[in-house]
């Protein structure tokens, strides 16, 4: 089946709760509170799916300035739609949207640490957090 990838298409809280509880990430956002989840959408200035028919397969989220940088906060695609190129291409569709004079900046899962060198992107050390 063709897979549709989408910039005009608004999510719920359910519909990126669902897609993050079929990809790897749920265990890494807060799925348990729906409000939060709504937030996050609600938020992002950058929202990008992956379809296949009427299923919602892939999800890029992004926070950015559409001058400088590009924070892809989610990336998530349903495990049985992994390595099919769909992560890959909901990157570059972010990419786009965002302005590709932008930086994209993203913290790699643990498990998808060795993915994104994979596809060019270059590894950063000098990246800090406050939880």
């Amino acid at each position: 089946m063709e897979i549709i990838y989408r910039s005009d298409r608004p999510l719920v809280a359910a519909e990126l709760i669902d897609i993050l509880q079929r990809s790897t990430l749920a265990q890494r956002r807060p799925v348990g509170e729906p409000a939060r989840i709504q937030a996050m959408l609600d938020h992002a200035n950058v929202l990008i799916t992956a379809w296949a028919g009427e299923a919602l397969v892939g999800v890029s989220r992004a926070l950015t300035d559409f001058a400088f940088c590009c924070y892809l906060s989610d990336l998530a695609v349903d495990r049985a739609y992994q390595r099919q190129g769909i992560g890959k291409r909901l990157i570059a569709e972010t990419r786009r949207a965002a302005g590709e004079e932008c930086l994209l900046v993203l913290l790699a899962a643990p498990d998808a640490a060795s993915y994104y060198p994979a596809i060019g992107m270059e590894r950063f050390s000098d990246c800090f957090v406050i939880r």
